[in-house]
């Protein structure tokens, strides 16, 4: 039997490698939806990658693993397709965390995006190990970008100059993560604008005392 594909060339493992990996986290992906994290399991995720259990525990410890390299690239997948370059500095630092922030909401109010970070909180609250990672490889990053931006601000004088960076970061995307996790009330574009402008009001300058 010919191990040359229909094209007259031989088999890239690598190829074949990528696309069992990306099956894998798309299956992940799809099921956590369905069934929710409890009722995930390896065999399922394999069954509906179409590779055996040993494939899937070849690159990944757990389920959970699994699942945060899926996030990693959906969320990727995500900025690709909105063109997402950067943070954007338009000069008008409200305008632009009002920009991130409700795309943010759009992301939280969409079940793809909404079910696999659900689930990754919700696992990352009793395994340190995975919370580490989910905070080193996907949270930290964001926030970084969000506190490059405010630094930006500082520097040309429209926060005042002894704002502690991390801290308004923290104000603004804390609120928003209890309401979506908690559903304490609908995430909407009014509610981050509103949020932007209270944070905003608070560091742009100094407080007497």
């Amino acid at each position: 039997m010919s191990s040359r594909t229909s094209d007259g060339k031989a088999p890239d493992p690598a190829r074949r490698s990528d696309r069992s990996r990306r099956a894998i986290l798309d299956a992940a992906l799809a099921l956590v939806g369905e069934v929710g994290y409890n009722k995930l399991t390896i065999e399922a995720i394999a069954a509906r990658a179409g590779v055996g259990k040993q494939t899937i525990y070849r690159w990944w410890p757990s389920k959970a693993a699994v699942l945060l390299d899926a996030s990693l690239a959906l969320f990727g997948d995500a900025e690709t397709e909105a063109g997402w370059t950067g943070f954007p500095d338009t000069g008008d630092l409200a305008a632009d965390l009002k920009l991130v922030l409700r795309m943010t909401v759009d992301q939280f109010n969409d079940e793809k995006y909404d079910a696999p970070t659900r689930a990754l909180t919700a696992a990352g609250a009793t395994d340190p190990e995975l919370s580490a990672r989910f905070t080193e490889q996907l949270l930290e990053p964001q926030l970084a970008l969000y506190e490059a931006r405010l630094r930006v601000a500082r520097e040309a004088g429209q926060l005042a100059a002894d704002v502690d960076l991390r801290l308004t970061v923290e104000m603004l995307v804390g609120p928003l993560t209890y309401r979506w996790l908690l559903r304490t009330a609908p995430l909407t574009h009014a509610y981050t604008d509103a949020l932007v402008d209270r944070v905003l009001g608070g560091v742009s300058k100094v407080t007497a005392g």
